[in-house]
């Protein structure tokens, strides 16, 4: 029977699954579209109560609409003749001034025409974003249109019958300045709604309005987009000045229109905005206006509430929200917009600190808030970024990981990785602390839910598992390049700094319990083993030490022994440095930005001395380790007769290396050992526990510093004289690097001073100052 069914199983699978599938796919679609009729024909039902018998009597008059008489019309016809205005709207229309209500919006009863449940069930597939908006008049700042803004017509009727006084106050009185009248203030931001051109779903509500009104609201934005204006410092400063004392949404609605115009500037994309902008003092006004006081502004009419643990709620349902909806997404994708053209570091910087404080209202704009996450990730992993911008952007990545859902920090992470991996592509003396910032960085972005950490790690050790597999099981002759680059031997250091931060024991002891990514350390370490024996020639030796770092790492974090001495002890049984080696030239390798050494350098004194100086390092890291544990003697007895025995052939003035520099740094490492080893037998001869008491045998020098060890002691010593060595190396190269810019500013200051009258010319006149302006 189990037999038969698995076989029906698949028969199924392959069958039937995928039109089951969508069918359950499109029931959910229906049962959520009847779901959202439900709930617009239960508010219909409110807003008719509340309208009282005016609204039964306006809906029975709309009840025709079903039948559309105008289906076979087009939009043309339509809009001539077939839309048939009730007798009262029209009276009522032409008591008003002729000459101005062309900019105006009809009677909000007008508005509602297609509010029937009709041809509601026409729109079901528009946004819900847009069907609580409220329908308002599109005008520009400054006319007679602005200042009729404010309640709907039915709210006042409402509002007259109830508080007389209150409704005479209101009438006297600019509608601008009550903050109770949320329409009064979202009816500012639709303006910009009506301007944005991504906007179809948006043409659906302005259909709401007379026909006539809407073609002359259109030619106005089409006027508005034809004649822009020239933004001046004043007008920036007015909106500034509105902006900061009264967080006016008048005022940053203009903003953002011209800050969207401002992230377009000098391209040819043949879109019209509303402003132009010639001056370059202007430009950084608006953007550090644009920047600074629109978050301040949104959070003052929509503000973010966050907890304890660190989640922030947003009230999206509320119709302010909703109205504000397009003035943050314009706001936000000229933001974008401008990460992706700024190379001005201070510039950037402000903008990419003007991104977190939106994030909590980008929660709900998923495909928006990926870009704006892929963006700030490639500044993050670019290396031309100077390190104030990396941080600030990788501050933005924490902010979006700590706020959102395991779903969005499961895509923040993935990103993230991404972005590390490509910006380690090329690993030089000049980038290989951008990639060290990189790598410590995103580590901590692993602990903030170690559930999902745990899963996006297991995945990509998993990935770099199957490359090692797929160039172990290829014959083929360059199989080994993809386990043998920069960007694999940084993945692995890279697993090796999240594990060894978020799996420390102090770190698991503030927590309370074990870290959930305890278990990847297994395979991370069975993996960098495995890649660091794939090719065992001299050429990949400094690979080699680059893994056996991250490896020592990791064992000195999380107290986990790795058995490191058998690969460096490989290395000293090679034919690289147990021959005689040939005297060379050359400057000395730099292992710390070469996983591979140049066929020059291979079988040369100077390599043999760097190889031989590198293994002596990480032998004495691997051992100090364990300089205070009760089993150093027994851990340590096989090396020392390694080492003896290789010392002994090193030695042989016939067939040694001849290299007594080398060999006498393997006899000290070998004597301090030794000494070492006695030192822990002194110690363990006073205990009175036996060897199977567990207890014991982990609080065996429990406390005692290790410098104070004869290995510590020459350990620490040793890291002295190598930070000093550092030290002194990067001097020298940031002040060659200096010369070298002041060089090529020189050799442009040269170049540039023939054409230096042109230029002058040609700037003054667009209103910009360049270096040779100054000069």
């Amino acid at each position: 029977m189990a037999k038969n069914s698995k076989k029906a199983t698949r028969k199924f699978e392959k069958n039937h699954l995928k039109d089951t599938l969508e069918k359950r796919k499109a029931g959910a679609k229906i049962k959520q579209r009847n779901q959202v009729k439900a709930k617009r024909q239960a508010r219909n039902a409110k807003d008719a109560e509340f309208e009282g018998k005016g609204g039964e009597e306006e809906s029975k008059e709309k009840a025709p609409v079903k039948e559309d008489p105008f289906g076979k019309m087009n939009v043309d016809d339509f809009f001539q003749g077939g839309f048939e205005i009730p007798e009262k709207l029209a009276k009522k229309s032409q008591s008003k001034s002729k000459s101005k209500s062309k900019s105006k919006a009809v009677p909000e009863k007008l508005g509602k025409r297609k509010r029937s449940h009709a041809e509601v069930e026409d729109d079901d597939s528009s946004e819900a974003l847009f069907e609580e908006a409220p329908v308002l008049s599109d005008s520009e700042d400054g006319s007679e249109a602005e200042d009729d803004i404010g309640m709907s017509k039915s709210a006042m009727d409402a509002l007259a019958s109830k508080d007389p006084e209150f409704y005479k106050y209101l009438k006297e009185n600019d509608p601008e300045a009550l903050d109770f009248d949320d329409n009064a203030d979202l009816a500012e931001v639709d303006d910009l709604s009506a301007s944005e051109d991504e906007q179809p779903k948006k043409k659906k509500k302005k259909s709401k309005k007379a026909p006539v009104e809407e073609v002359l609201e259109e030619e106005a934005s089409e006027e508005e987009a034809e004649d822009a204006s020239e933004l001046t410092k004043e007008m920036v400063a007015k909106w500034t000045k509105a902006m900061k004392e009264q967080h006016s949404l008048r005022a940053m609605r203009q903003v953002v229109l011209a800050f969207r115009a401002a992230a377009h500037v000098n391209e040819d994309d043949g879109k019209e905005y509303k402003y132009t902008i010639s001056n370059s003092q202007v430009y950084h006004e608006l953007l550090v206006t644009a920047l600074q006081y629109v978050p301040e502004v949104l959070n003052h009419h929509i503000p973010v509430k966050e907890t304890a643990a660190g989640k922030v709620r947003v009230s999206t349902d509320s119709k302010k929200f909703k109205t504000l909806t397009a003035l943050l997404k314009s706001y936000t994708s000229s933001v974008h917009h401008l990460l992706t053209a700024l190379s001005d570091a201070p510039t950037l910087k402000l903008t990419l600190a003007s991104v977190t404080p939106l994030l909590p209202y980008l929660l709900s704009f998923k495909k928006l808030l990926k870009n704006i996450v892929k963006t700030v990730v490639n500044i993050w992993s670019d290396s031309s970024s100077d390190e104030a911008t990396r941080i600030t952007a990788f501050l933005v990545v924490r902010r979006l990981a700590v706020i959102g859902d395991p779903g969005l920090r499961e895509a923040v992470l993935k990103t993230v990785y991404q972005g590390l991996i490509t910006g380690s592509r090329s690993t030089t003396v000049h980038t290989i602390q951008g990639i060290n910032l990189m790598k410590n960085s995103a580590a901590e972005l692993w602990g903030i839910d170690p559930g999902v950490g745990y899963a996006t790690g297991f995945t990509f050790i998993r990935q770099l598992a199957i490359h090692l597999r797929n160039s172990i099981t290829n014959n083929q002759q360059e199989s080994y390049k993809t386990v043998y680059n920069w960007q694999y031997v940084h993945s692995l250091d890279f697993w090796s700094c999240v594990l060894s931060e978020h799996c420390s024991p102090v770190k698991e002891a503030e927590n309370g319990k074990e870290s959930d990514l305890r278990p990847l350390i297994y395979p991370t370490v069975q993996v960098t083993l495995g890649a660091m024996r794939l090719i065992p020639t001299s050429t990949y030796f400094p690979l080699r030490f680059h893994l056996m770092r991250s490896l020592l790492r990791l064992s000195r974090a999380t107290g986990t022994y790795i058995p490191l001495a058998s690969a460096l002890l490989e290395v000293l049984n090679s034919n690289e440095m147990k021959k005689p080696a040939k005297p060379s030239t050359l400057k000395g390798l730099d292992f710390a930005s070469n996983y591979k050494a140049q066929k020059s350098y291979l079988r040369t004194r100077v390599y043999q001395d760097g190889v031989g100086e590198q293994v002596a390092e990480l032998l004495s890291e691997f051992f100090v380790l364990w300089s205070t544990s009760i089993a150093f003697p027994e851990l340590a007895l096989p090396v020392i007769v390694m080492l003896k025995r290789w010392l002994k052939d090193a030695g042989n003035k016939s067939t040694g290396n001849k290299n007594i520099k080398v060999n006498s740094v393997f006899i000290l490492l070998m004597q301090k050992i030794e000494a070492n080893a006695k030192f822990i037998e002194q110690h363990r001869a006073k205990v009175e526990f036996a060897p199977n008491n567990r207890a014991g045998v982990d609080n065996f020098l429990k406390g005692f510093d290790w410098e104070k060890t004869p290995l510590g002691a020459f350990v620490y010593g040793q890291r002295k004289q190598r930070e000093e060595k550092a030290k002194l190396l990067e001097e020298g190269r940031r002040e060659e690097d200096r010369k070298r810019k002041a060089d090529r500013e020189k050799e442009k200051a040269g170049a540039g001073s023939d054409e230096g009258m042109e230029d002058v010319d040609d700037d003054s006149e667009a209103g910009f100052e360049t270096e040779e302006d100054v000069e």
